[in-house]
């Protein structure tokens, strides 16, 4: 694990590097608004992605590397992103750009521009709590290269079933949150709940050309 400091226009971000031996994917994912990279889901894709030659970049975005509590805006967000990539594609293999939450919708939103290879995003928010008439689902069909969603079955921001077909594919967490954290009454342990996370990605980054 090797950590990298990289200048943006929206301030300094940093990368943590879990490096896979032989490498043929880099797989970069970033933090939602409410967190950073000790995110359980970006935790475990850590540990258990290298072992299946994809090595996972976790990306902290600059204005949490500053010490800030609230997110900026969309646009500085995706500002930070750009600046970043040059670093993601630095060891010459396609990049699969991913996120949670906020750091999803920022990976669709700059995916064709930046050429990432496909787009990982891991509770998705399709909506404000309660709003799903504001729906960001042109986002999320926007990407335009392969996208996997990964969501909780109880995820307040947008339950499986909310979302639009289209040109992804959708791996549900039974009973988990936005969070993917799971109760008793979900019928499934916190343990089963993020192997169901990392062993979607396998088989989805598996499959990628």
């Amino acid at each position: 694990m090797t950590t990298q400091t990289v200048p943006t226009d929206a301030g300094d971000a940093r990368i943590t590097w879990h490096r896979a031996p032989g490498a043929r994917l880099v797989l970069a994912v970033s933090h939602g608004a409410g967190g950073g990279i000790e995110a359980r889901d970006l935790q475990a894709l850590a540990r258990v992605l290298p072992g299946h030659g994809v090595t996972v970049a976790l990306v902290e975005q600059p204005w949490r590397v500053a010490g800030k509590r609230l997110a900026p805006a969309p646009k500085t967000l995706d500002t930070g992103w750009r600046g970043l990539w040059a670093a993601l594609a630095a060891p010459g293999l396609p990049v699969v750009s991913g996120g949670r939450s906020a750091g999803a919708r920022v990976a669709c939103r700059t995916a064709a521009e930046l050429g990432a290879h496909a787009v990982l995003a891991l509770s998705f928010p399709l909506h404000p709590p309660g709003r799903p008439e504001r729906s960001r689902a042109a986002e999320l069909l926007g990407a335009g290269v392969p996208t996997l969603v990964v969501q909780g079955g109880n995820d307040p921001f947008g339950r499986p079933a909310e979302f639009p077909g289209g040109a992804h594919r959708l791996i549900e967490v039974p009973g988990g949150d936005h969070g993917f954290a799971v109760s008793r009454r979900a019928g499934i342990t916190q343990e089963r709940a993020l192997e169901i996370v990392t062993d979607g990605v396998v088989e989805w980054t598996g499959s990628l050309g």
